[in-house]
C-alpha cells in the first residue's frame, strides 16, 4: 500500500518537485511560457541528450507509467532545466524572482568580516556546461566565494552564467551596497608593521618565485649554462 506522502509527491509537477528537492534552493521557478517558447531553447538540443524527452518530462508531458525511462531521463531534465534557468534569470521576470531570493539571503551572506553579512548572488565562471561549479558573488567586496553547503558546492556554474549577478545590479541599482572603507591592518603587540618589513617580505617572495621559474626553465633545457 502506497503512503499518502508518496502519492502526493508523484502528483506534483516536475518543476515543483525539482525546486523542492534539497540542494536546489538557488533555483527559481522558470515560467512555463518561457520553456514552451522554442526561441528560448535555441541550441540546447545539441547540449542535452534526449532533449525532447527531457523537455516533455519538465512540462509533465511524459508518460508517468514508464518509470525506467523516466529515471534515465531525469539527469537530462535537470541539466536542461538548469540551462533554461540561466537564460530565464536574465529576463525581467526572472530577475524579479531572484530579487526575492536575494532579499531573503537564500544564497547566503559574505564571510568577509568588513562586508557585514552582505547578501550574495550566484555566479558562474563559464557559460559552458561542466566547466566549473557555481560560485557566490559579493557585490560589496566584489569577490567570489564557494557555497558553504555540500548540497550546493557541486551545482554547475552554467546554470547561472557569468552575466547574471552583474545584470542584476544594473537592473536593481538600489541593491548596490556602499563599498567598505575599512581594511584590516596587521599589528604586532598593537603596533603597525613597518612598511620596510612588508616590502622586504614581498621582495623575498618574488625572489623565491623567480628562482623556481629559473629552475623550471633549466630542467626543460630552455636556459643555457
Amino acid at each position: 500500500m502506497e503512503s499518502e506522502s508518496g502519492t502526493e509527491s508523484e502528483d506534483r509537477l516536475w518543476v515543483g518537485w525539482f525546486l523542492g528537492d534539497k540542494g536546489n534552493e538557488y533555483f527559481c521557478e522558470v515560467d512555463f511560457d518561457f520553456i514552451l517558447d522554442r526561441f528560448n531553447l535555441t541550441g540546447l538540443n545539441t547540449e542535452v541528450p534526449y532533449f525532447q524527452q527531457a523537455l516533455n518530462l519538465i512540462n509533465d508531458a511524459f508518460d508517468a507509467d514508464d518509470y525506467e525511462e523516466r529515471e534515465k531521463l531525469e539527469v537530462s531534465a535537470r541539466v536542461l532545466y538548469g540551462l533554461i534557468h540561466a537564460r530565464f534569470i536574465l529576463t525581467s521576470h526572472g530577475l524579479e524572482q531572484m530579487l526575492k531570493k536575494y532579499k531573503h539571503c537564500d544564497f547566503g551572506r559574505c564571510p568577509r568580516v568588513d562586508c557585514e553579512q552582505q547578501a550574495l548572488l550566484p555566479c558562474g565562471l563559464s557559460d559552458v556546461l561542466s566547466t566549473d561549479t557555481v560560485k557566490l558573488f559579493c557585490p560589496k567586496c566584489e569577490d567570489l566565494y564557494k557555497p558553504k553547503s555540500y548540497r550546493h558546492i557541486n551545482i554547475d556554474g552554467a546554470f547561472f552564467g557569468t552575466t547574471f549577478p552583474h545584470m542584476f545590479m544594473q537592473f536593481y541599482p538600489h541593491c548596490i551596497p556602499s563599498k567598505s572603507s575599512q581594511r584590516y591592518i596587521p599589528k604586532i603587540f598593537g603596533l603597525h608593521m613597518h612598511d620596510a618589513a612588508t616590502l622586504a617580505r614581498w621582495q623575498e617572495l618574488k625572489r623565491r618565485e623567480m628562482m623556481k621559474r629559473l629552475l623550471t626553465y633549466k630542467k626543460r633545457g630552455e636556459l643555457q649554462e
